[in-house]
């Protein structure tokens, strides 16, 4: 950061100090919101500061490219380096504002963050790109490295995801990655219909369009829906679509009466399960950190379902040994590396490694093992992660199936029945399916 303390309301100096806080290790969406709670910004400000931020995030590997040879060697603060990205997002990317504006008004963050000097060596790079122009990324030679560049994503990702998928379904799903995220809502049913909540919304100036993908849901534009009445009043959660399926595949009848979500924060899930049994059914709810408890439980209270549901501090590996009930369902939402998330969660592509991946599988495995020991006879187990990449999806439940024969893989059923021409039992969603998030669910049946 800059070493100034400054308190600016102007977007654009907003947008830095936020890079430079997210590359320092803050969460992309928390920081932002924060900043928009902090501050006084019209609705233009507020969607002109996410786009500066998402943008820089999403594309920093080409700016990087581009920007190398008008610095060089030099050594320059980190967030003169974020200025310059925002000024590069807005010149390639921004269509509507001039490149004289885009000039004025980066030179001016410079002064305000820094001083005079500051701004004066801004001014002389931006004029040499303007002079010079910003070196071809189809000149790179390596079709990977040339990829990695034009995406913004690292090399060992873009492997992996054609080793797995082949070249042409790796670029279509990363030509859709840098697309804005949808807002999708879920509604609780047990406090109204969809009708009701749509109504709602739209009295209150917003547009819902019914899902495609689970049910119930509803991709919601026209602001910020958890301003909303129907949001305040329970009768509304944020959920991504694609994150609505795994517990849409648990089967949840009448007879199950006791649920175990192993991995719940911040209760997405689990609030979505309390909706679909019946009143004397109970949901376990586990996390490892108090705080995500508290998030579990201010999301069921919010949602009038705190009665069904009993978040606890435990580790989902001391399952079995902790916790003496049988369960009738079992969803194992896992840790994840997270990487069907990128158009919502940009920096992580930066921040994970292929040796992260594979920990994370061991990981996701010792789960599953641990919480099968508390299934009940009959019993689902539901794997699913926010993830697209295979060692930690097909290749941990093959591993489990292995040496846990008296389970089965049982086709993935949805209330839309997705992707019902598939061969395969599991079902993967992919970020450029139905713009959703990534995500992938297996379904396990104790024989």
């Amino acid at each position: 950061m800059s070493d100034k303390r400054v308190y600016s309301d102007n977007p654009r100096v907003l947008a830095v100090q936020t890079l430079a806080k997210i590359k320092n290790g803050a969460y992309s969406n928390l920081q932002l919101n924060q900043v928009i709670n902090q501050h006084k910004l019209n609705e233009a400000d507020k969607r002109l500061l996410t786009t500066l931020v998402y943008g820089v995030i999403q594309h920093r590997l080409t700016f990087e490219y581009w920007l190398e040879p008008f610095i060089g060697g030099k050594k320059i603060n980190p967030w003169v380096r974020e200025l310059l990205y925002t000024a590069l997002f807005q010149m390639e990317y921004l269509d509507k504002v001039p490149q004289h504006a885009v000039f004025n008004e980066s030179i001016e963050a410079a002064k305000i963050l820094g001083h005079v000097g500051t701004g004066k060596f801004v001014t002389a790079i931006l004029h040499n790109i303007q002079r010079q122009g910003l070196r071809d990324i189809a000149q790179i030679e390596d079709p990977i490295n040339r990829l990695s560049i034009e995406a913004s994503l690292p090399t060992w990702l873009i492997q992996e995801l054609i080793k797995q998928n082949g070249e042409i379904a790796t670029r279509e799903m990363i030509e859709s990655i840098n697309d804005a995220p949808s807002q999708s809502i879920r509604v609780n049913t047990l406090l109204a219909t969809d009708e009701d909540v749509v109504t709602s919304l739209e009295t209150e100036g917003f547009t819902a369009i019914k899902s495609v993908v689970a049910a119930h849901a509803y991709v919601v534009s026209g602001g910020h829906v958890a301003s909303s009445k129907a949001y305040h009043d329970g009768l509304l959660t944020i959920q991504d679509e694609s994150a609505m399926l795994p517990v849409e595949s648990m089967q949840l009848t009448a007879d199950v009466k006791q649920v175990l979500d192993a991995a719940a924060a911040p209760g997405g899930k689990a609030t979505q399960i309390a909706q679909y049994i019946a009143d004397d059914a109970k949901i376990t709810a586990l996390d490892v950190h108090a705080h995500k408890i508290k998030l579990i439980e201010n999301n069921a209270k919010r949602l009038h379902v705190d009665g069904k549901i009993d978040a606890r501090i435990l580790d989902a590996r001391q399952v079995h040994e902790k916790i003496e009930t049988k369960f009738d369902r079992i969803l194992v939402d896992a840790p994840c590396s997270g990487f069907g998330l990128l158009r919502r969660k940009p920096e992580i592509r930066y921040d994970k490694t292929l040796e992260d991946v594979q920990n994370l599988s061991r990981l996701q495995l010792e789960i599953l093992d641990s919480v099968s020991k508390s299934l009940a006879d009959n019993g689902m187990i539901v794997y699913s992660t926010c993830t697209i990449l295979r060692q930690e999806n097909d290749d941990v439940v093959t591993k489990f199936v292995n040496t846990h024969p008296e389970f089965e893989l049982v086709p993935t059923q949805t209330v839309y029945n997705l992707k019902a021409d598939r061969s395969e039992d599991v079902l993967h969603v992919y970020p450029n399916d139905y713009h959703t998030d990534g995500f992938f669910v297996a379904t396990l049946r104790k024989k």
